[in-house]
């Protein structure tokens, strides 16, 4: 069963990257069952319904991918990290520091855009997208390209911890340069947008992997990795298809092409920025390679998932805005692919020959 197991999570890493785009591509051609999932369900026993008890299912496969996340990580590891914390502090400020130094520019370039509000509207969807906290799935990627786990849950959890604070901060100072009344709106709903589900959903999941990890003896941990990290991509890869069916099935109702030809324009520049100032960051510290790709992706991935469901709560009457964030959440998927082949020492998995550099 372990070797079956480590088979299936090998192959499924290897077709990573095409499987994301399937994932895509099953949402334009089906969207339905993705929308219908992306509903809460009531939870129903032999006896009868539970209360007002429902099912989430991006939540609970998100769940699933953190739990995978943290049971991979030896609690010693971690433990060194927070006994050090000089890596994860420079991460994380490089996180945080990433949306005041990409939207601004942004916004001078789309200024002179036909766009009523001077591309506001795509500005605010990116300011949503590039405060979250690094995405769950960056976990799964450095899994891939064999970078530095510890790091990387870390990374995760510390930027979900702090983005109650972190969050509505940063889009306060980021609203101004806003116009056509988004400004308004998100100075109004900032104190609300860094709400503690996240805590529950991404921090509790990873601590309980920890935990298991450290609780279970030796073999019996390496059989639950084994067992577990198939089913966590494959729980990766239904989440990615659950929450692209939510957009694309707006978009096919009402489809409009300019908009969806900004969208992915205004996204794919904010991700190769993100992605652009990680890479020269993790140069400049002369970080080793394991280190340097977990930075890189805690500096472009964001939680896309997150920003989608602030973004409708913000903008209910905007659904077009949906686009960018999806468009987003595509592109950093593939630039990610593309960091765990640079940054991967030779003969690992994805990796190519590379050369290293020193702390």
């Amino acid at each position: 069963m372990n070797i079956r197991g480590g088979r299936s999570a090998a192959f499924l890493h290897r077709q990573l990257g095409r499987a994301v785009c399937g994932a895509y591509l099953a949402a334009l051609v089906l969207p339905g069952p993705g929308t219908w999932l992306r509903h809460p369900h009531a939870l129903v026993l032999p006896t009868g319904p539970v209360g007002p008890l429902s099912l989430h299912t991006g939540e609970l496969l998100l769940a699933l991918v953190l739990f995978s996340a943290g049971l991979q990580v030896p609690l010693p590891s971690l433990a060194r990290l927070v006994r050090r914390p000089g890596v994860l502090l420079t991460g994380l400020g490089l996180h945080l520091a990433a949306p005041l130094l990409v939207i601004p520019p942004l916004v001078v370039l789309l200024r002179g855009s036909p766009d009523a509000d001077g591309g506001s509207g795509l500005v605010t969807a990116m300011i949503l997208i590039v405060t979250m906290p690094v995405a769950a799935g960056a976990t799964v990627w450095t899994s891939r390209g064999q970078g530095d786990q510890p790091v990387m849950v870390g990374l995760v959890l510390a930027s979900t911890l702090v983005s109650p604070l972190t969050v509505p901060l940063t889009v306060q100072m980021l609203a101004p340069l806003l116009g056509g009344g988004y400004a308004d709106t998100l100075a109004t709903a900032g104190p609300g947008l860094g709400g503690g589900s996240a805590l529950t959903t991404v921090a509790l999941p990873c601590a309980a992997g920890l935990l298991c990890r450290a609780l279970l003896p030796k073999k019996r941990a390496a059989k639950a990795q084994h067992a577990c990290a198939p089913v966590a991509l494959l729980g990766s890869l239904l989440l990615t298809y659950v929450n692209a069916s939510g957009a694309l099935g707006s978009f096919l109702a009402r489809p409009r092409p300019v908009l969806l030809v900004a969208a992915v324009t205004v996204a794919a520049l904010v991700c190769a920025l993100t992605f652009a100032l990680g890479r020269l960051s993790v140069r400049a510290l002369r970080l080793d390679a394991p280190v340097a790709s977990s930075f890189t992706l805690a500096c472009g991935m964001n939680n896309s998932s997150a920003s989608a469901v602030l973004l409708s709560t913000a903008l209910p009457d905007k659904p077009h805005l949906l686009l960018p964030v999806l468009a987003y959440g595509l592109l950093q998927k593939t630039a990610a692919s593309r960091v765990v082949r640079t940054h991967s020492p030779p003969g690992r998995p994805g990796g190519r020959p590379c050369v290293t550099t020193r702390r």
